[in-house]
């Protein structure tokens, strides 16, 4: 009887023991799991993906998120979190370029790079996109109630300064974008950096003070809707959701041209894991994850595979993906320097302020 509780003492102290350990090891395997830290806009990836991604690879996912280029750059350059995958735009794609902060890329690591349209790689910015991969792309352009103004096409930015419109324009929030606008009116590049121009431009942007209700950020989609204003300078991707659910709101792009902006993905060169960096691009490149996740964030795919799986009233939608006469009209932001964005910025600046 005593050997027989012995035992049963013994099998109850090593089976403790073996759940001391068995947990001990999962813990370690927690600590040590592979990670990948990405750095992303907000709101600018499906969820789901991330978690598909952690379960079909066993990386970690370590997420972050940013709201604005600049925010981006500085932690970027900054160090602290060694990000291993970043999305800047266009022009801060050059600029980090031109400071040896990214990692040239490997294309032969990215078997579905093949998916991408031709018609938004080899960019300017980066020729043969040497540092960095098209993710999303979209315009400026003004969003209206064309029940509200039924007469007016919008197809000018001048149109923006009719008197009718007055105390009814939004603005978006963005120097670039709105100085940008105002080159674009006189037919000058929207990285034009003449004094003459930009005076000009400015001339144009006092003659719009008095239509300009507000300049706004994310709270233009419940002005627009709830009818605070009805005319708005916005990007495409915040347009699309509008328009779709809203249907006396058109959006165009202006006969002058205008702006097609492009987020890209790229691998710092501070990144500590860098294949698991390539596993996680490639993954978005897939056209089923691709087209997923065009669905979820609402802005236009330069993946062409994915492109041709949405449906037809979004793939064929030319406001949201322009033809090739339309894109000749548009330009990217290219990197001004900082004494040129320096002038950008005070300009709008001096703008804002004039308008209250």
């Amino acid at each position: 009887m005593m050997r027989l509780i012995q035992w049963v003492g013994g099998a109850i102290i090593i089976g403790i023991l073996a759940l001391v350990i068995s947990h001990q090891l999962t813990a370690q395997k927690s600590k040590h799991q592979e990670k990948v830290y990405i750095y992303n806009w907000g709101e600018y990836i499906d969820p789901s993906l991330i978690k598909q991604f952690e379960k079909q690879t066993g990386i970690k996912v370590i997420y972050e998120t940013f709201d604005s280029n600049e925010a981006m750059e500085a932690k970027i350059r900054n160090g602290g979190t060694h990000y291993d995958v970043a999305f800047p735009s266009e022009y801060t794609v050059e600029k980090l370029k031109k400071e040896h902060m990214l990692l040239p890329l490997d294309h032969q690591k990215l078997p579905h790079y093949k998916n991408l349209d031709s018609a938004y790689l080899n960019q300017d910015f980066d020729p043969q996109n040497r540092y960095s991969i098209p993710y999303f792309f979209g315009t400026v352009g003004i969003l209206y109630n064309k029940d509200h103004y039924p007469n007016i096409k919008f197809d000018s930015w001048k149109d923006l300064t009719r008197p009718e419109l007055k105390n009814d324009v939004l603005l978006v929030d963005g120097a670039r974008e709105v100085i940008g606008l105002s080159l674009n009116r006189y037919g000058y590049s929207l990285n034009d950096t003449s004094e003459t121009h930009l005076n000009r431009a400015q001339n144009f942007l006092d003659e719009l003070k008095p239509q300009v209700k507000g300049v706004v950020g994310d709270e233009v989609t419940m002005m627009m809707t709830q009818h605070e204003a009805n005319v708005a300078v916005v990007w495409s991707g915040v347009a699309t959701p509008i328009v779709q659910e809203h249907p006396e709101f058109e959006y165009v792009i202006p006969k002058e041209g205008s702006n097609v902006w492009i987020d890209n993905i790229v691998i710092p060169k501070t990144a500590q894991n860098k294949e698991a960096a390539y596993r996680f691009i490639d993954f978005l490149l897939e056209a089923r994850n691709s087209k997923q996740n065009t669905e979820w964030v609402g802005y236009a795919t330069p993946n062409k595979a994915a492109r041709a799986q949405l449906p037809a009233e979004i793939k064929n939608d030319t406001r949201f993906y322009p033809t090739q006469k339309q894109q000749r009209q548009l330009e990217v932001y290219r990197d001004l320097g900082s004494q040129h964005l320096s002038e950008y910025n005070e300009r709008f600046l001096n703008f804002k302020m004039g308008l209250q």
